[in-house]
């Protein structure tokens, strides 16, 4: 007997909800259409679902999109960094609590306390027909943030080929939910030609067709609920392996626009709102946030950073502060619309050589208006490299509160963390460096508001 199964996969929605009705009324409609038929069909993601920048996750917590995937019958799933990363344990731990689907992931485990109980390696999908599907999943290996967070994140491909090794012989196939990125799931491919179809995610590319590599389908499903994944699997019982993959991508703003679409946005946002709207401090002035220059709200940002560091000096760009911060009342909704990044703080140890190339660096305006896409930014524009306590002269001097800095000596130098990961400042990759987590911009802005009385 040839038996067909069918995946719908999602990946990298970042709370971007604008096509979830009707994305997941199209599957469902699919998936009934299949039963039908008598041919299994399964619903997977691979990560990244929440985003903190949508105030619905943010009030949340992200446990509304679990409800989400609850509601549109996931069966299985894998974590992003946006779940294991920009979350507190203790929120990470209670995220997945009321989920009615598996999580899969093979490189993570508290440090200390005990895992999740929602945490898996691996899951086995059963067809009517009896055929087993292991699911296994992985996430990307940002080590020194987990380990901040309590967590113990290990090489995800290692991870993988030792449970493909173990699952081979008690599954009839096997999948992978890869939070990895392409270049990952390539290397996974040519390392572990076992797997049959690694559902690609993290890099936000897109495969229409799927990408054979050494006889391993990748997929790809881009960003933000652009596309569903729908792959078909032929197998054939006689033989006892797939005979064959054919994998497609549904572009979702093309689909047939689903009643109340507008009024479930706004309901989202209402919903976030209120449970964030309790004013918390009241400012007599308002703030006024630049892109292209210092501002008071930059210089009030400032002060707080240095107060939560205790830095000798600061580095981070204008474009973060997305609105004004007003006079009157404040609440964590009004400092979310402000600074809904899910960014946090990063001291940085340089010598002094390091610290004025540094400086050099950051004047280039090319960056200014830069639209950056990813790294935790969330704004419009990248916006002018802001410097506090540090000032050049025209001999090419730099100065550190008005003395000249001693290119053998240590400094630390504040900044946001997307500018460590290497893509500005290559030299930050190899400084030592403290990273805070898990509090982010706006939680610091708003407890030094709190403490200041400003």
């Amino acid at each position: 007997m040839l038996e067909r199964i069918h995946i719908f996969h999602t990946n990298d929605l970042h709370s971007h909800f604008e096509y979830w009705l009707r994305m997941q009324a199209f599957i469902k409609e699919q998936r009934q259409l299949l039963a039908s038929r008598g041919e299994a069909s399964f619903l997977l993601d691979v990560g990244d679902h929440i985003d903190r920048s949508n105030i619905f996750t943010e009030a949340t917590l992200g446990k509304g999109n679990v409800e989400m995937l609850n509601t549109a019958a996931y069966d299985a799933v894998t974590i992003g960094n946006n779940e294991g990363i920009t979350l507190a344990f203790d929120d990470l731990t209670a995220l997945y609590e009321g989920a009615a689907f598996d999580v899969v992931v093979a490189n993570i485990k508290a440090l200390t306390g005990k895992n999740p109980d929602w945490l898996k390696p691996y899951t086995i999908l059963t067809t009517m027909h009896g055929t087993k599907i292991g699911v296994i999943g992985a996430t990307a290996q940002y080590d020194v943030f987990y380990r901040t967070l309590n967590w113990e994140v290990t090489e995800p491909r290692k991870a993988l080929v030792l449970l493909v090794q173990k699952l081979r012989q008690e599954v009839d196939m096997i999948v992978c939910l890869s939070h990895l990125g392409i270049s990952d799931d390539e290397l996974l491919a040519n390392e572990c030609p076992d797997i049959d179809v690694i559902f690609g995610a993290h890099t936000h590319h897109t495969l229409p067709e799927g990408k054979f590599v050494n006889g391993v389908l990748l997929t790809g499903g881009g960003k933000f609920g652009q596309f569903t994944g729908h792959l078909t699997i032929f197998y054939d019982h006689a033989e006892k392996r797939v005979t064959a993959l054919e994998e497609e991508l549904i572009e979702n703003g093309q689909l047939a626009m689903v009643s109340g679409e507008a009024e479930f946005l706004f309901g989202l946002s209402k919903t976030g709102s209120a449970l964030m709207s309790e004013p918390v401090i009241q400012l007599p002035k308002t703030y006024y946030k630049e892109w292209f220059h210092y501002s008071p709200l930059s210089n009030l940002f400032a002060e707080a950073v240095f107060d939560y560091t205790g830095a000798d000096c600061l580095m981070f760009n204008a474009g973060i502060f997305v609105e004004d911060l007003k006079k009157g009342n404040v609440s964590p909704y009004e400092m979310h619309k402000i600074l809904p990044h899910p960014i946090n703080l990063c001291l940085v140890e340089l010598t002094g050589a390091e610290l004025k190339e540094i400086y050099v660096q950051a004047q280039n305006e090319e960056w200014w208006h830069l639209q950056l896409k990813g790294l935790g930014f969330r704004g419009v524009v990248l916006g002018k490299l802001l410097l506090y306590n540090l000032k050049m002269d025209r001999q090419r001097q730099l100065f550190l509160n008005g003395k000249i800095v001693d290119p053998a000596q240590s400094y630390t130098l504040a900044t946001l963390d997307l500018f460590t990961f290497g893509y500005f400042f290559p030299s930050f990759k190899y400084a030592k460096k403290h990273y805070y987590l898990p509090a982010f911009l706006r939680d610091i802005l708003l407890s030094y508001l709190q403490k200041s009385g400003n």
